[in-house]
């Protein structure tokens, strides 16, 4: 499931997400959904979210890892 609708995303969620460092190569961070930062209903690279331990990034998947 792809994390481009803000309304599929709460905090309290895992989700993997891409850090600004890691946009090149779309390696995922996995972690616990603490904020939404993007006020937009919609954003086509992914909702930003900041995760309970600070990391900040764009949200690619909603769910545990596989």
């Amino acid at each position: 499931m792809a994390g481009e609708n803000r309304h599929e995303i709460q905090p309290g969620m895992t989700v993997g997400i891409v850090l600004k460092k890691d946009q090149r190569s779309n390696a995922l961070t996995w972690g616990v959904v603490k904020d939404l930062l993007t006020s937009a209903p919609v954003h086509s690279r992914g909702i930003k979210v900041r995760l309970t331990d600070g990391q900040v990034g764009r949200v690619k998947v909603i769910g545990a890892p596989q």
